[in-house]
């Protein structure tokens, strides 16, 4: 069998997260990896042209190959010229099945930036058995969704051995500064979730699931707190309120512990939330923080609202932050560990961009070169569904720190 041409392969490259992915694997693979070869992909030649002259030199000689996420016949052949895929192209409950199809199918690795549960949830449900047997490596929530989470949990967890020999079984994770802003993807993502959930009673009862893309088996049956309105944090200090991120993030921390065989304790407990700060301001912002998240969601699942949103309010699919706000955005995340006999570990991490797009196209670039790079087919994880934390390794921590921009600390 004939090798494949390329390394890795960029689809949606013309994207709004695309282009930055693209800019920055041009920018760093030379100095980082330079004999991985890539390409570019998407199903408009005169975009892929205007990206690549847009990169100047760094493009001149950038391949670019040509597909239609509707056309399985153009993403086979497509996904027998290279060994990763990295998909940017969203709402992936719109577009994204036919790739993750062909994946599995071809045992082409995969990765993306998902954070759509729903949709992830069906993807395991149709085609883990077919990735199994054919040696795919698919890993979704490699972006901002669900990276700082999975593997902040799994560096705590790789301390909490190391210091205490056993795991952490609570882990708290607080947003302590948050600064980016949303793309029309992201938003269109939201949007489609939302409906998606109001035309469906048995999606709201799975969206309510904290095991829900767990494997089926996994045996957890521990109550799960979710932070979904005002409460005080003692272990913080502070008075804390919904991060909308949780609903993806603490169902892919579940899923790591399922897939390490309950490397974290078989009872073990997880949620998000986000520090408003102490006193009575802290409380009045953990109320605002709910008022606005509440009239947000509201407002999609209602036609006349989500319209005058979308057209007065929201970006539009392609839009999305300046450089200058994804060179000014950052965020601080806090991880708070606790054994079974109640001893504690705090780690800290940031990101040096803006979470979404600045942040995120950092560190799917990196999920993408480790699966290329890191992870031999005949020495590494077989085929399946796998989360960060389960599907990389140290190494991954490694390039985050080093080309991501990322820290990890223990406090």
């Amino acid at each position: 069998m004939t090798a494949p041409a390329y390394d890795l392969v960029v689809f949606g490259a013309t994207s709004f997260v695309g282009q930055l992915l693209v800019r920055y694997l041009a920018e760093h693979l030379p100095s980082e990896a330079p004999t991985l070869r890539w390409a570019i992909a998407g199903r408009s030649a005169s975009k892929l042209d205007i990206l690549k002259r847009s990169l100047g030199p760094l493009g001149a000689n950038l391949p670019t190959l040509m597909a239609d996420a509707g056309d399985e016949a153009q993403l086979r052949t497509l996904c027998e010229q290279t060994r990763v895929v990295v998909s940017t192209v969203g709402p992936y409950a719109l577009y994204g099945e036919p790739l993750v199809k062909v994946c599995a199918q071809q045992g082409t690795d995969y990765c993306d930036l998902t954070g759509e549960v729903q949709w992830i949830k069906r993807m395991q449900d149709k085609y883990e058995s077919t990735a199994k047997q054919s040696g795919a490596r698919i890993v979704h929530c490699c972006g901002f969704d669900s990276v700082p989470s999975d593997m902040g949990v799994y560096v705590l967890q790789q301390q909490a051995m190391a210091q205490f020999g056993v795991p952490a079984t609570q882990v708290k994770m607080r947003v302590k500064a948050l600064k980016g802003g949303a793309s029309g993807g992201t938003i269109a993502s939201i949007i489609n979730v939302a409906q998606e959930a109001a035309a469906d009673p048995a999606l709201r009862k799975e969206l309510m699931n904290p095991y829900s893309i767990c494997p089926p088996g996994h045996g957890f049956t521990t109550r799960q707190h979710a932070v979904r309105g005002v409460e005080h944090d003692s272990d913080f200090g502070m008075w804390i309120g919904p991060f909308l991120m949780a609903a993806i993030n603490e169902r892919v921390v579940h899923r790591s512990n399922a897939l390490s065989g309950h490397a974290y304790g078989s009872t073990f407990t997880y949620n998000e939330a986000t520090l408003t700060g102490p006193g009575l301001k802290g409380r009045l912002m953990a109320f605002a923080m709910v008022f606005g998240l509440g009239f947000f969601m509201l407002g999609v699942m209602i036609s006349p609202i989500r319209r005058l949103l979308e057209r007065f309010v929201l970006p539009k699919p392609g839009e999305g932050p300046s450089p200058e706000a994804q060179q000014a955005g950052r965020y601080d995340l806090r991880f708070l560990g606790r054994t079974a006999t109640g001893q504690v570990l705090n780690v800290k991490v940031t990101g040096d961009r803006d979470p979404g797009y600045g942040s995120t196209s950092k560190m799917l670039g990196q999920a993408a070169i480790s699966l290329a790079l890191d992870l031999p087919k005949e020495a590494g994880k077989g085929g399946g569904f796998w989360t960060p934390a389960t599907a990389f390794d140290q190494r991954y921590v490694e390039r985050l720190r080093r080309y991501a921009g990322l820290t990890f600390e223990v406090l």
